[in-house]
């Protein structure tokens, strides 16, 4: 159980609540935000000071029954609900740490898409292997060290702090919002993995607006259907943007995609057969972290 975590992730959500939302009356004019702490602990079923020690982090463990009565009385969504259950510890949590070794099934797929930039990344958004199409599109992997090859660090700490477009794509404020509300979900899934520890460690430490976004606790992110990357070579190149969960290993295989015959699968072909110095790319095998 995470105390501080679970105690801002109560608060924010009360503060968010109006009293018509949960069909009290407003009364007076409240002097701060949201419900009252007696007040959700009515709708719960709890007593108010169990209810305050959880959000100051000071209780123990809640039952099962009680977070559910707190996420029926903070009309939790199913994605905020599913948080809840695990920063609360009454959801199973993986031990130890996460998984970085793809399955090699899934290796001899990106080998047998040439049409299709794609890649695999950790928990803890790290490329782990990726198909020449993916590297010619974004980067050479094989070139960066382990910690470079992480996309969370590549879309708040660099390699140009003043960078808002990682790899020049329109949608860089959506993708870092992704990357926060996933990242909160992995820390809840491996909470003594200091890789993900030391990781969202550097990016609050190293990032305002990481640290802004953490601290807001969304758990529920827009889903990126398109990605519109300006690749300095043919310009810009919309694709259609797949993220398949390969729950096995807690891992997700991203795949990007152009419509048959359009301006986009032409750009996309064309950027396959030469890197961004214009040479052929190095190799026509899917690469994997371990491997280069």
């Amino acid at each position: 159980m995470d105390n501080q975590a679970l105690g801002t992730f109560l608060r924010s959500r009360r503060e968010r609540l109006r009293p018509e939302d949960v069909g009290l009356a407003s009364g007076p004019r409240r002097r701060t935000p949201g419900l009252r702490r007696e007040e959700i602990a009515v709708l719960a079923h709890i007593s108010t000071e169990y209810y305050i020690r959880l959000e100051q982090g000071r209780a123990a463990r809640p039952s099962i029954e009680v977070v559910t009565g707190i996420t029926e009385a903070l009309r939790l969504t199913d994605s905020e609900a599913d948080h809840f259950h695990l920063l609360a510890g009454t959801a199973p949590t993986r031990t130890g740490l996460h998984r970085r070794d793809v399955r090699p099934s899934i290796l001899a797929l990106l080998e047998r898409l040439p049409d299709t930039a794609g890649f695999v990344l950790s928990a803890a958004f790290e490329v782990l292997a990726w198909n020449p199409l993916a590297a010619a599109l974004m980067e050479d992997f094989a070139l960066l060290a382990p910690a470079d090859r992480n996309l969370a660090r590549r879309a708040f700490l660099g390699p140009e702090p003043t960078d808002r477009k990682p790899y020049g794509i329109a949608e860089g404020n959506e993708f870092r919002h992704q990357v926060v509300m996933e990242l909160t979900s992995t820390l809840a899934r491996y909470p003594s993995d200091p890789d993900v520890t030391g990781l969202i460690r550097d990016l609050r430490d190293g990032s305002t607006e990481f640290a802004r976004l953490w601290d807001r606790q969304d758990v529920h992110p827009a889903p990126m259907l398109t990605k519109t990357f300006h690749h300095p070579s043919v310009g810009d190149i919309t694709v259609d943007c797949d993220s398949l969960a390969l729950t096995d290993r807690d891992q997700h295989l991203v795949l990007y995609t152009a419509a048959p015959g359009s301006r986009d699968a032409d750009a996309l072909a064309l950027i396959g057969m030469i890197d961004r110095d214009g040479r052929a790319p190095s190799s026509d095998r899917p690469t994997t972290a371990g491997s280069a």
